[in-house]
């Protein structure tokens, strides 16, 4: 008979210091700044399309204030959130590069200020200049390995660490920082079910749970992560 161990889940992803999940370098930063500036700043209101299923990469988008969704809609229409981007992020780089077919909705997520860079420019710029290809690799990383652990939650997670791992990844690309070693962030419900691929009536029943167990308070909106290190804790317990 051969019996099979899994080891306890280790809390390696949240080893990382939350601030220096979206650190980029002074330097890059620079450089990317100077690159867009050339090319004029369009706003969107909330809610408008940028890129459409079906849509070409021939223009990339460098987000200068607001955030920006890249999401999926499944056969119950259902929105399922994949990414969102914040300054002075710029996407599409996987049409940019590869010359492939878009299929995925890329959606003003707030109201936002963008340029729009012709794709084979910003290529160039990217050969041009290591510094920020390097840079450009290493988020790619970051979201791939914050992918594999959304893939892990939604395969042999609970409901509930599903829900507080998004929460955890929204603390770290969007939340402020309090003097308690806690969080505050602003997001609906609604959202954090598409991040999560839960429904709104799921989330709400375990955000009351979390809310019970004094790991988070609510307030109009505004969801407070009281204590990260006690969330990592309780969220490697629940999974």
């Amino acid at each position: 008979m051969v019996i099979f161990t899994v080891a306890p889940f280790a809390l390696k992803f949240y080893s990382i210091p939350i601030e220096e999940f979206s650190f980029m370098d002074a330097s890059v930063a620079d450089l990317i700044e100077e690159f867009f500036s050339q090319y004029h700043v369009r706003k969107y209101s909330k809610g408008q399309i940028l890129i459409f299923n079906g849509d070409g990469g021939d223009i990339v988008y460098n987000i200068v204030s607001g955030r920006v969704k890249q999401y999926d809609v499944t056969y119950r229409g259902d929105e399922v959130i994949l990414n969102v981007y914040k300054p002075p992020a710029f996407f599409p780089m996987s049409l940019a590069i590869n010359h492939g077919e878009n299929v995925y909705i890329y959606e003003a997520e707030t109201d936002i200020e963008v340029r729009l860079a012709p794709a084979s420019k910003v290529v160039a710029f990217l050969k041009a200049n290591p510094t920020v290809m390097f840079d450009l690799l290493g988020r790619l990383y970051r979201g791939v390995d914050g992918m594999l652990g959304r893939m892990a939650y939604l395969m042999g997670g609970s409901a509930k660490g599903r829900l507080m791992y998004e929460l955890l990844i929204a603390c770290r690309r969007f939340g402020e920082k309090n003097l308690n070693n806690g969080y505050a962030l602003m997001m609906h419900e609604a959202d954090l079910g598409a991040r999560a691929g839960l429904s709104r009536e799921t989330v709400s029943r375990e955000m009351k749970k979390l809310v019970n167990e004094n790991l988070v308070t609510l307030s109009k909106g505004e969801i407070v992560i009281k204590d990260v290190a006690a969330f990592e804790v309780k969220l490697g317990q629940v999974f």
